[in-house]
């Protein structure tokens, strides 16, 4: 009974900074289940998937229905992430998973350092950038707007660089199905430093999208029996308590925290993957 409230506890958090940044909550929840349980890493993955599912669920109720969720850009995009995880998975073993991590490693600094640039912690923020929408946005009706609870505004964006964010999805899921990583990381990047979304619109549409994905990877998971209930269950609880509460959140804080919020964390899966391609993990 005390290692399900640990779970669940764990979960609550995971949840809740999965929504709050649109990475889903397997980041914490895979090592917590690994390093503070000893759990082999193959039930750990299974149930961080369900996890995600979780998080995407409970943070789109409050983003679908506040239009914060670019609909129409999650599925397009989603497209290109899923052909990627197929191509993926069908090439693992073809290229030296050392030197992906090293190379998807790098093209995440770069874009770690385009949003930092963003905080104006570096340099000085220039005057709001406009963004002009490209002819598949016009054609798709990409372009959208949400209500900002944090300045009590409605918000006008367009939509630019589409093939460019297709591309970046594309790499994502070709990472995901390659190396058997998390893409949220990458899903987020596409839609705020490509594509220029709001980062609000950006972390939610990522959650939704990787609820999308995470479905369809669940059920290969439970059919290979890697999904333990007793685990999972109390998991998809509290991740579900701790999304709600997320995305409530998410929509109060002004956008410039958020970035602060996923910044150490898009650094700590920088770190990680280049650590991996060094063979230090």
């Amino acid at each position: 009974m005390v290692e399900i409230l640990q779970f669940m506890l764990i979960a609550v958090l995971a949840g809740f900074l999965g929504s709050l940044v649109g990475l889903g909550g397997g980041i914490i929840i895979t090592p917590a289940l690994t390093i503070l349980f000893g759990f082999d890493i193959k039930y750990a993955i299974g149930a961080s998937i369900v996890a995600v599912i979780a998080t995407s669920s409970g943070s789109a109720i409050a983003f679908v229905k506040d239009h914060v969720s670019n609909m129409r850009v999650g599925m397009l995009l989603e497209v290109f992430t899923t052909a990627g995880g197929v191509v993926g998975a069908l090439m693992a073993g073809v290229f030296s998973s050392k030197l992906l991590y090293i190379f998807f490693s790098l093209i995440l600094l770069n874009s770690f350092y385009g949003m930092l640039k963003k905080t104006g912690l570096i340099t000085k923020v220039k005057k709001e950038e406009i963004v002009e929408n490209d002819k598949y946005a016009e054609k798709y009706k990409l372009n959208s707007s949400y209500y900002d609870k944090a300045i009590d505004k409605t918000i006008d964006y367009n939509v630019t660089n589409v093939p460019q964010g297709s591309l970046v999805m594309f790499g994502a899921g070709f990472a995901s199905g390659l190396l058997g990583i998390g893409s949220g990381a990458f899903k987020v990047v596409a839609l705020d430093t490509y594509m220029k979304l709001p980062i609000k619109v950006s972390t939610a549409t990522s959650n939704f999208m990787m609820g999308v994905t995470a479905t369809a990877s669940a059920l290969i998971y439970f059919f290979n029996g890697t999904i333990n209930p007793a685990v999972a269950a109390p998991i998809a609880i509290g991740t579900l308590i701790g999304s709600r509460t997320g995305a409530k959140v998410m929509q109060r804080l002004d956008a410039k925290y958020i970035r602060y919020i996923f910044l150490p964390i898009l650094l700590f899966t920088i770190v990680n993957m280049l650590l991996k391609g060094l063979g230090v993990l």
